[in-house]
């Protein structure tokens, strides 16, 4: 593992204990006002992918084409570049902590954590080699930021809001890995912020992981088969968000207690979806971002990011 210099302190002591205890699925109480913007455009030939909102009104999105930031409020749409990226750098999923911490799954093998408030990279872990690797994404768990491979059967876990090392979990159990697709995809903490849930892209597949040991818990799924093309997840409570990108949808399931099966109760649909990949939520509504796969990813194609009803 390498790491960058840090120009910011990270927490210790009793402060790490209060943001350990705090799970990155807690809900904004705000409501989102009904005059406020449904739709807003991100710069052209963004790539986006990932989307975080925490519990001020502004949503950050990742560039595939530069690794940049773009922050924008969401009571006006208007937004701007937060962190400007760099030749090589990627962000795909993105969480925002409690203290203003944003972490980005880097895809090349790199985990990059920004001050959202300055735009700062306060930070960079050398997760694994970037060659036939693949950090997609990432949820906030306990005292750890962990992180997807989607080429790999492994999860990262690296330091929330102090120094330490990265942790490597294998997974095991009922995880199988599927050569030369995407496997681990969207991850979210249990309903009880005792395990993680992970969904499988291909073939479409949701299980239960104890971040202690690695050991992967298929998930019985009722009222569909599968969830193929599940990449980003959401939840709230027990009710879990799964977007389902090529099919332009997000299915939505009801947790049972343990998290080892999960029924469907809805699918959301809208016009104006084209391959969203991920979510988040402020207020009443779950804002997802276009990734836009089926057109073509050059520097005049139009993006934006659309807002549902939960």
């Amino acid at each position: 593992m390498t790491q960058t210099p840090s120009r910011r302190t990270f927490l210790g002591g009793a402060a790490l204990a209060a943001l350990a205890a705090a799970t990155a699925t807690a809900p904004a109480t705000a409501v989102s006002a009904p005059s406020w913007p449904t739709e807003f455009p991100l710069p052209d030939g963004w790539l986006p992918e990932g989307i975080a909102i925490g519990s001020k009104p502004y949503a950050y999105l990742g560039s595939r084409a530069t690794g940049a930031v773009y922050r924008t409020d969401l009571r006006t749409g208007e937004g701007k570049v937060l962190y400007p990226g760099g030749t090589g750098q990627v962000s795909v999923g993105l969480k925002l902590d409690h203290d203003g911490l944003l972490y980005i799954a880097g895809n090349t093998g790199v985990a990059r954590i920004v001050d959202s408030r300055t735009g700062e990279a306060v930070k960079t872990y050398r997760l694994t080699d970037p060659t036939g690797h693949f950090i997609n994404d990432v949820t906030l768990l306990g005292d750890r930021a962990w992180f997807t491979d989607s080429r790999d059967a492994t999860l990262h876990g690296v330091p929330r809001g102090r120094d330490g090392e990265v942790r490597a979990l294998p997974l095991t159990g009922d995880w199988t890995q599927t050569p030369d697709v995407n496997n681990a995809n969207g991850i979210v903490g249990t309903p009880d912020g005792r395990g993680l849930i992970v969904v499988k892209s291909s073939p479409g597949e949701l299980y239960n992981v104890n971040p202690r040991t690695g050991h992967a818990t298929k998930i019985t799924l009722v009222g569909a088969a599968d969830v193929v093309n599940g990449d980003g997840l959401y939840r709230i409570g027990h009710t879990l968000y799964v977007v389902q990108n090529r099919l332009n949808l997000v299915s939505v399931w009801s947790l049972d207690h343990p998290a080892t099966t999960a029924t469907l109760t809805r699918t959301i649909t809208d016009p104006r979806f084209d391959v969203p990949t991920t979510a988040a939520r402020f207020g009443n509504r779950l804002y997802l971002v276009n990734a836009r796969f089926t057109s073509p990813q050059t520097p005049e194609t139009t993006f934006n990011a659309v807002a549902v009803p939960l």
